[in-house]
């Protein structure tokens, strides 16, 4: 992949602040004219530092305003059973972030979920599809931040 210099690190700012920018303000912004500044998010799109360009929606005006954080502990540490919980989980939508954890917790989840009856919903088909030894549910009581932009500040030459 390319490095990174200066525009590219000003362009992905304001992308992430804003992806709908008309290409001529999002060249004003960044200090470039139009031509030089769409090559540029073009390149950064085929080499991956753009992955796609979305919408952020109202998770509350939608009814899906409870987030529940999902530990799970398992007692299989296998990659044939760990593909079979990605497989569980894939096409389930009110699952919207799922890591490998690292410690106590083996996997952790993160859902939202119109109230506590959608998450028992959720539970009872994510326990059907597959043996968990642990699940321990946790539900945001107050978002306090929640960001989709990503720190720029390790993508620096020297960082």
């Amino acid at each position: 992949m390319p490095k990174l210099d200066a525009f590219d690190l000003r362009i992905l700012a304001r992308l992430q602040e804003d992806a709908s920018l008309p290409l001529a303000e999002l060249a004003e912004a960044v200090g470039l004219s139009a031509s030089p500044c769409w090559r540029r998010v073009q390149k950064l799109e085929e080499s991956g530092y753009i992955k796609r360009r979305v919408a952020l929606l109202d998770r509350e005006k939608l009814n899906a305003g409870v987030t529940v954080f999902i530990a799970v502990r398992t007692a299989q540490h296998s990659m044939e059973w760990l593909e079979r919980f990605h497989m569980a989980v894939r096409d389930l939508p009110e699952i919207v972030d799922f890591y490998r954890m690292s410690g106590e917790i083996d996997y952790l989840l993160k859902a939202c979920v119109s109230d506590i009856a959608a998450y028992d919903v959720l539970y009872k088909k994510l326990i059907s599809r597959i043996d968990l030894r642990d699940v321990t549910s946790m539900f945001a009581m107050e978002e306090l931040k929640s960001t989709t932009t990503i720190p720029l500040g390790f993508a620096v030459e020297g960082n």
